[in-house]
């Protein structure tokens, strides 16, 4: 028996999967998992037209099985299985793919084959991941038709050997000898039960076959005295550890939302229950399913970074990715769930994803069936809808924000914003819709709640003249307002506007020439502020303080909140009733007491400020 080399470069590219292609030493067990999965869908397609085969989908089976003395795991299958020359072409040629080979096959000789085939291996590379974990490897196996079954062994790059052995059934046998454990690897993980259930859990759980292993159990053993101490025996028994359908491939009228909700619970780790569950699946240009969630709460973790956002990705039910954060829009960050597609350009290590039309056409439609989901429920179950609004609308305010107001048209229609006359959470829309006949904006006002609002003597105007006014109460609510800029061609305006489209009839007529005062007032003050002008908004109250230039207050808190060293800082208008008792009285004392009028000038500005303040 002649040791064979490698072919095609296979030693080179031999080092570099092993040290650089796959990131985690535990995807070996997936790779070979998928290939025993293809090497039985193969045999299962030859069985539709192969009366001979006398198997049924149910017949198939994959078996692990760990050996701690020998230390070996054993992953067998009962699928085509190879000849010499499968071992040698697929084998013996790194990157050459059987599976790719033979669905490119069948395609060539049947048009309808495209429907039966769904074969997970494209590059041939999977099998040498083992090499990772492995110091040799060895296969059995015999094709199906075959009278004679093949032994190929290797120890990694210096080649491979292939002799006859004896086998009884088709179908393939990978023997793994592990690596001696170093201080910084302990390969025999490999071997512990636990281990091999989480790993075929997390990345195999939905290949279609059942993935068997007998599993060490103990039992207490039968008393031959009740007051007999308990003595426990150790036996085996065979269990499947996947779970082969996954939730999301069953039809969703065989699926309870209970069913939903558990599977939400355990797949993510969610304390809480999804406000929204989205079952999706599409044919055409591109063909997935998805089992998308909308939680309810927010996770402790939203908002720093050690959050990720992202949905699960599956090809043909592989765990492919935990997180693929190019199927969800930033906006979207909190929606949670799965997709699964055999249409993906995966690359080799099957890691990561070169990003092909495909994955971007996935990621649109799925952000088209968000929006229209949430608007379903903004419009169907306001209740709920306000409940997931609470924990994650101002995620959708940021979106309106980001990337220079390139989503707000999309996200506009599903902000929510406190009212001054309804007292709950309502539309731009259904704001507009009560909008008066002479109203010629859209009125909001800033503050650290509704009752911090409500006192502000920038809105008492509004307030008095019935005008509608949305509170924005989050830091980001004025941005959103601002990058919006209109709604249904009705502009947003602050109340700290100084223009605010309405006349004060109750100081209309004590209005006159107040130039003198103003230039007193503004002397008197200095620096401190911007400018001095007599007031259109304000009622009853004396005196307020106003924003000139494109940086409000809250902007201001804002910015220094986050950057305190930016020295961001609005430009303070202070505005006058001239009609208030105490402007008239300032105005008198500067004929008769002008140290005191400066006086005065000094308090109505420190009670703007009082005001500002809160």
């Amino acid at each position: 028996m002649a040791k064979m080399e490698f072919k095609s470069e296979s030693k080179r590219l031999l080092d570099l999967m092993i040290n650089s292609i796959y990131t985690h030493k535990e995807i070996f067990l997936r790779e070979i998992i998928s290939n025993a999965s293809d090497a039985i869908d193969k045999l299962c397609f030859i069985a539709l037209t192969d009366d001979k085969l006398g198997m049924t989908r149910s017949d198939f089976k994959i078996e692990i099985k760990p050996d701690k003395d020998a230390r070996t795991l054993t992953v067998s299958d009962n699928g085509i299985g190879m000849d010499k020359d499968d071992l040698e072409n697929n084998l013996g040629t790194i990157a050459s793919s059987g599976s790719y080979k033979f669905k490119q096959e069948q395609l060539a000789q049947s048009e309808n084959a495209q429907d039966d085939i769904d074969i997970i291996g494209q590059f041939g590379v999977g099998f040498y991941s083992a090499f990772m974990v492995a110091k040799e490897i060895t296969v059995i196996t015999k094709k199906y038709g075959s009278d004679v079954a093949y032994k190929w062994s290797s120890s990694g790059a210096d080649g491979y050997e292939i002799e006859e052995c004896e086998k009884d059934a088709p179908g393939t046998e990978i023997i793994i000898t592990l690596k001696d454990n170093t201080e910084d690897e302990n390969y025999d993980e490999f071997l512990e039960q636990y281990r091999i259930q989480s790993l075929v859990k997390r990345y195999s759980d939905y290949i279609r076959y059942p993935i068997n292993m007998e599993m060490k159990k103990s039992r207490p053993k039968e008393k031959e005295n009740e007051s007999d101490k308990t003595e426990y025996e150790e036996y085996y028994e065979t269990e499947t550890l996947n779970s082969m359908i996954p939730i999301w491939q069953r039809p969703k009228k065989d699926v309870s939302q209970e069913e939903y909700d558990k599977f939400y619970s355990e797949k993510f780790m969610a304390m809480d229950k999804p406000v929204k569950t989205i079952v999706t699946s599409v044919e055409g240009v591109v063909t997935y399913k998805a089992l998308l969630f909308i939680p309810s709460a927010t996770p402790y973790d939203y908002y720093t970074k050690d959050y990720k956002k992202g949905l699960q990705l599956y090809s043909s039910g592989v765990l492919i990715t935990d997180s693929c954060e190019e199927l969800v829009p930033e906006h979207f960050r909190f929606v949670k769930g799965v997709v699964d597609t055999a249409d993906l350009s995966l690359n080799i290590s099957r890691e990561m994803l070169q990003h092909d039309r495909h994955l971007i056409t996935i990621a649109q439609n799925i952000e088209k069936k968000i929006r229209r989901e949430l608007t379903s429920m903004l419009g169907s179950d306001r209740e709920n809808y306000e409940k997931f609004f609470k924990a994650f609308g101002r995620q959708l305010k940021y979106g309106v924000v980001a990337d220079y107001g390139m989503h707000k048209d999309e996200l506009q229609d599903l902000l929510l914003f406190y009212s001054s006359t309804e007292k709950k959470l309502v539309t731009l829309s259904e704001y507009v819709d009560r909008m008066k006949e002479d109203q010629k904006f859209i009125y909001f006002a800033t503050g650290e709640n509704a009752a911090a609002i409500d006192a502000l003597p920038q809105t008492e105007l509004l307030r008095s003249k019935g005008f509608e006014i949305l509170y924005c109460t989050e830091d980001v609510d004025e941005f959103t307002l601002q990058s919006l800029m209109m709604y249904k061609e009705k502009r947003f305006c602050s109340a700290t506007n100084d223009d605010l489209g309405i006349e004060n009839d109750e100081t209309k007529e004590e209005e006159k020439d107040s130039s003198a005062l103003l230039t007193f007032v503004k002397e008197t003050l200095g620096d401190k502020v911007a400018e001095v002008t007599a007031s259109k908004k304000l009622v009853s109250h004396p005196v307020c303080l106003t924003a000139k230039g494109g940086i409000s207050f809250e902007m201001e808190k804002y910015f220094n909140s986050v950057q305190p060293d930016s020295g961001m800082k609005a430009q303070r208008v202070l505005e006058l009733n001239m009609g208030h008792q105490a402007v008239k009285t300032m105005e008198s004392l500067i004929q008769t007491d002008i140290d005191k009028a400066r006086k005065y000038a000094e308090v109505l500005y420190c009670q703007a400020l009082l005001w500002f303040a809160r």
